[in-house]
């Protein structure tokens, strides 16, 4: 009658293979999907010490001894969500769900009504919130703010620019006047904000001195202001060369107080110089930092590998948002499945290791895209096949069992 249960043992495990393998093959498009395998061992009676079967032992079946879940990576596909995250390596999402805390590998993100980057359940994403565009250091769910980026006053330009030491200077004794080309020998725009993001046309103006070649006289006018005709004009000072043609020392000039006719903040701009140089070339413009920004709306969304969430925004500024973080877990094949693409921190897990992407063993992440399931379809539907037979010969040895039952039965 032992033939019996040994028979049934190895129906209940081939039957178990085959649930997990079906299980398998059902998840093979699921996002973040990681598959399992179903692992056996020989099942033996007891035997008390010292007296073990003369003739050796006879095997009483099988039995699962564990459903073992495989981490390997999944493939990475592209997709035109900004929110959607991939991780290459190790780790997993953590989520805030229903109050509960969770862990995931499907990256296929969404903001929700109030603006927090959830997953298709609901779940919250958690990472390093940012304030003011400063990541906090502490932890909870990552919200994304649609409103305006406020606008900042412009407080410093550096100018990068080459003036013409072959220039023919102005007359001795000619005063500046910005409407008068004459009284100065360059000039050039750019555009500084008030604290109401206002934007304002400011204009320098370059003055060679006669007798001197390597001394400039720096002039500047700012419209929207409350000066004379809505202008402020004034000047700015000397900006020195070298007999090389670089600027002389460190060079920061500043403007008089500027008072706007929109009501916003007086203002005073620093005026740097540095990489400006005095060749005997034409007079031009490198380049122009400008530390001022009007307000903006968001305009879209960023993820840098190492998790960090950047908003990027109509006036072409972009700010953090917060950072995506990863945990693992020292042997996370521990972890209970939750469904929902969830897992479960359990005792024989370990304690959640959580840090951000690229740090210690944690992987990266790649925006815009999400890793597929790691369900090689051809392996199963083979291990199908090998499942299949293995429940037919067990059926088949219960067939043949009883059989000999019939005919032990007849005598």
């Amino acid at each position: 009658m032992s033939t019996f249960q040994t028979a049934i043992s190895g129906l209940q495990a081939a039957s178990t293979d085959l649930q997990v393998l079906g299980n398998n093959i059902s998840n093979a498009n699921t996002a973040g999907f990681k598959q399992s395998n179903a692992e056996f061992s020989d099942a033996y009676a007891a035997a008390i010490a010292g007296n073990a079967p003369t003739n050796g032992q006879i095997g009483i079946g099988t039995s699962v001894s564990t459903v073992a879940q495989q981490f390997s990576q999944g493939n990475i596909q592209s997709t035109s969500n900004p929110l959607d995250v991939a991780i290459n390596g190790n780790g997993f999402f953590q989520f805030d769900y229903n109050g509960s805390t969770v862990y995931g590998r499907n990256g296929q993100f969404q903001l929700d009504s109030n603006g927090y980057v959830i997953d298709s359940h609901g779940g919250k994403l958690i990472g390093i919130p940012a304030v003011n565009g400063v990541l906090t250091g502490g932890s909870g769910p990552l919200q994304v703010s649609e409103g305006m980026l406020a606008p900042q006053p412009t407080s410093g330009l550096v100018f990068s620019m080459n003036l013409d030491s072959a220039s023919t200077p102005v007359a001795s004794g000619t005063a500046f006047a910005a409407n008068d080309p004459s009284s100065y020998t360059y000039s050039t725009s750019t555009t500084v904000y008030d604290s109401l993001g206002s934007p304002h046309l400011m204009t320098t103006y370059y003055q060679l001195v006669s007798g001197s070649g390597t001394n400039w006289n720096v002039y500047y006018s700012v419209n929207g202001t409350t000066g004379t005709s809505g202008m402020t004009s004034g000047s700015l000072g000397t900006l020195p060369f070298t007999a090389t043609g670089t600027v002389s020392g460190t060079v920061s000039l500043s403007t008089g107080a500027l008072t706007w006719t929109d009501g916003a903040n007086p203002s005073t701009l620093s005026v740097g110089f540095s990489g400006s140089t005095n060749y005997a070339t034409a007079s031009a413009v490198n380049s122009i930092g400008n530390n001022g920004f009007a307000a903006g709306g968001l305009t879209n969304l960023a993820i840098n590998p190492d998790g960090t969430v950047y908003g990027q925004y109509s006036n072409g500024q972009s700010s953090i948002l917060g950072q995506i973080t990863l945990t693992n877990f020292a042997a996370p094949q521990f972890l209970q499945r939750a469904g929902n693409n969830y897992f479960l921190e359990t005792y024989q897990s370990g304690p959640p290791l959580t840090g951000s992407p690229s740090s210690g063993s944690l992987g990266t992440l790649q925006s815009s895209a999400v890793e597929g399931s790691n369900v090689d379809l051809s392996t199963q539907l083979v291990d199908l096949i090998v499942a299949q037979q293995s429940y037919q010969a067990n059926a088949q040895t219960i067939k043949t069992q009883n059989q000999v039952l019939q005919t032990l039965l007849a005598l």
